[in-house]
């Protein structure tokens, strides 16, 4: 299992839906989680892309010298630069980290950012973009010259003169629910992505990812964005997770949700499917609050619950052939400690670094001491 952990570069807070509590994101912040997920061992870190977010790339860069271990998932939009150019970034970023770069395919949904970015494409052409961007860019990766003439890109001799370190390339992942999303994940990417949805739902996907690869003659690899609200006892879980929305208001929802609507995304409207706005009946499947949902968009969904119940929920979806978690909590450098407290002892992690043991963590039994008490 490979735990990797969240930058909430467009903003932090002890709650949802307020100013109250807020946190600005600085270069000092933004350094003090990643050093959090290197001395913790997660086995790196995914940071988003949207306009109001701090931009991937460089953020990533600039935490690659004060870290040693993580691995930096950084979000590369197709529509927003030549895959030519995204070649060579991502081949000196793979060098420059020493090989600690993976890559998270996003198209992109919102139709409002799209037209401010100067991009005036409906979404199966955008998710065209994104499969010609992916042939051209895995191309620059492993040929010396590439010629390549398709219906969005013209490219005559492209060269990426420097390999990265990781061999073919850096790892793909990509998460889209629609069947255009889909063929294209199943075609060209490593590990695909699913929000945090029941696990009936999700081993649906599952096997129709497999399925649709095997048509290609692949293979993938699975993962899943979730947020995780673990607390010592259920109670106190339960307590928090409450906490965190109990400023959200029904103007807020109300807000939030006509905006998300707007959404040009199977994903996000399965997402809002699961709420429906409503405050009330929000744990969807055992120990799957829907509650994050209502006024973020993205992942909306967390596991609430003890150390143990938590692991067994996670394990589900193990189960069920997901061997990556992207996970998060509010706020982000608290919850990193948390999290790594409470549930590593109980889960068995590929962190990446094969130097860390179960020693340099607390054991299970501490924390069943923790809980007793």
């Amino acid at each position: 299992m490979e735990v990797f952990w969240f930058f909430p570069t467009g903003g932090d807070n002890k709650y949802l839906g307020t100013e109250f509590g807020k946190r600005e994101i600085t270069p000092d912040y933004l350094k003090q989680i990643a050093q959090a997920v290197d001395s913790l061992g997660y086995h790196g870190a995914l940071l988003p892309t949207s306009r109001g977010c701090e931009d991937a790339w460089v953020t990533a860069s600039s935490l690659i010298s004060v870290t040693k271990r993580m691995k930096f998932l950084v979000a590369l939009r197709p529509g927003l630069m030549p895959p030519t150019l995204s070649a060579r970034m991502a081949s000196t970023f793979d060098r420059m980290s020493g090989g600690r770069l993976l890559l998270n395919i996003v198209t992109g949904s919102n139709p409002a950012e799209h037209k401010g970015d100067g991009i005036h494409l409906n979404h199966t052409e955008r998710y065209e973009v994104t499969n010609e961007f992916l042939e051209v860019w895995k191309k620059m990766m492993t040929e010396e010259s590439v010629t390549y003439t398709g219906k969005y890109f013209d490219i005559e001799g492209g060269k990426n003169v420097f390999a990265p370190v990781q061999s073919p390339y850096p790892p793909l992942y990509f998460g889209g629910s629609s069947e255009i999303a889909q063929n294209i994940a199943a075609k060209h990417v490593d590990v695909y992505l699913t929000w945090g949805e029941p696990p009936h739902k999700v081993k649906e996907k599952i096997e129709k990812m497999k399925k649709l690869a095997a048509e290609q003659g692949r293979t993938l690899r699975f993962g899943i964005r979730l947020h995780v609200i673990v607390r010592e006892t259920m109670e106190k879980a339960w307590q928090a997770a409450h906490e965190l929305i109990q400023y959200v208001d029904e103007s807020a929802i109300k807000a939030a949700q006509e905006s998300l609507a707007k959404h040009e995304s199977e994903g996000q409207r399965r997402m809002l499917a699961l709420q429906n706005g409503n405050k009330e009946n929000l744990e969807i499947s055992p120990n799957l609050w829907a509650g994050v949902g209502l006024v973020r968009e993205g992942a909306g969904t967390a596991l609430v619950g003890d150390p143990y119940t938590v692991t067994e929920r996670l394990k589900e979806y193990e189960d069920l052939g997901i061997e990556t978690f992207i996970l998060s909590g509010y706020p982000h450098l608290e919850e990193a400690y948390q999290v790594a407290d409470l549930l590593f002892p109980l889960l068995d992690l590929d962190k990446g670094d094969k130097t860390f043991t179960n020693t340099d963590f607390h054991t299970e039994e501490r924390i069943a001491d923790k809980i007793s008490q």
